[in-house]
């Protein structure tokens, strides 16, 4: 079959590793499903791969892509939801030990087939097109779970969204915006600003910049470039959560900021199943679609993953077959 995929690990050059072309079809396992893949969109998480990052190096070549949407052999049109846990596990499976994502122990989405345990493939709304829907359960997931699990956040309380045009940041704007939050979002540039402010922010800021007020809460997804400025714009008893740290770790905590304000650091990863399935009812109730900034077909796979290596996204990047 057809797929986009990791020869190797390639810490220093990512792309140097990336191959399109032919890979074994899939077996399905007892209790597993095969997808006939229609979208699949692409996640800084495909990068990491690429070096080498969260995958032991007997698991290449590894198939890439976390997120998809499909088809199933009896026509059931579902989506991908990318944690696979130990089935013996209860409870939320983003607290299972064993629990691992396509691509790290598991052969991933952008190819003609994937194969998931059953209950990872979620039937899809009729609303959602397949590319809307292939961008649900990595940075739209992980959104939804930082907004409306973790935050805490009333309708009416100001959020700041650290990061303009990310999957996740493009996300939880939208989703803000949505669920009746006052959106505050910074960013780099005037172009990744204006393309908040058209996804539904009351108000960007240029990075750093010092805010009109302080707010409730602050969306990490960028770490030490923007710490720093996260602790300053919180109100005593604000909440960080955080999802990532693209820039790297943060230099420093902001411990006596932290302990005197009163603070609160939550970190959140990916989101479970159920979460997943509210996700897709929230968009198909609200009509609230992700921020598509690229559509290409996987055999050019390449010139998307050269962009979110720049940087230079505008949404999600969805490959198509």
């Amino acid at each position: 079959m057809f797929a986009v995929y990791a020869a190797e690990p390639s810490p220093q050059d990512p792309l140097a590793a990336l191959r399109v072309g032919d890979r074994p079809d899939p077996e399905v396992p007892a209790g597993w499903v095969r997808v006939g893949v229609k979208a699949a969109s692409l996640n800084m998480h495909d990068l990491w791969t690429l070096r080498g990052v969260g995958i032991k190096a007997d698991k290449f070549p590894m198939t890439l892509g976390c997120d998809g949407a499909g088809v199933l052999e009896d026509g059931t049109e579902v989506v991908l939801h990318s944690v696979i846990g130990d089935p013996a596990w209860s409870g939320d499976e983003t607290l299972d030990p064993g629990r691992t994502l396509l691509t790290e122990k598991y052969q991933g989405s952008f190819a003609d087939y994937v194969v998931v345990p059953a209950r990872n493939a979620l039937p899809k709304p009729e609303g959602l097109t397949f590319e809307e829907a292939a961008c649900m359960g990595t940075a739209w997931l992980t959104a939804y779970r930082m907004l409306f699990v973790k935050s805490g956040l009333r309708p009416g309380q100001t959020m700041l969204v650290q990061g303009a045009s990310g999957g996740v940041s493009t996300a939880l704007i939208q989703l803000g915006r949505a669920a009746g939050y006052r959106v505050w979002v910074t960013g780099r540039s005037e172009e990744k600003r204006a393309l908040a402010e058209s996804l539904g922010a009351h108000a960007t800021f240029e990075s750093s910049a010092r805010l009109p007020e302080r707010v409730d809460a602050v969306f990490e997804t960028v770490g030490k470039a923007t710490w720093s400025h996260s602790m300053k714009a919180l109100k005593p008893g604000g909440i960080v959560v955080i999802s990532g740290a693209t820039s790297g770790d943060a230099s420093a905590a902001e411990l006596q900021r932290l302990f005197f304000l009163q603070l609160r650091v939550v970190g959140s990863t990916m989101g479970t199943r159920e979460e997943l399935g509210d996700l897709l009812a929230f968009c198909d109730l609200t009509g609230v679609r992700p921020q598509i900034g690229s559509t290409l077909p996987m055999e050019q796979a390449e010139e998307g993953f050269k962009a979110m290596l720049d940087g230079e996204t505008a949404g999600k990047i969805v490959f198509t077959r």
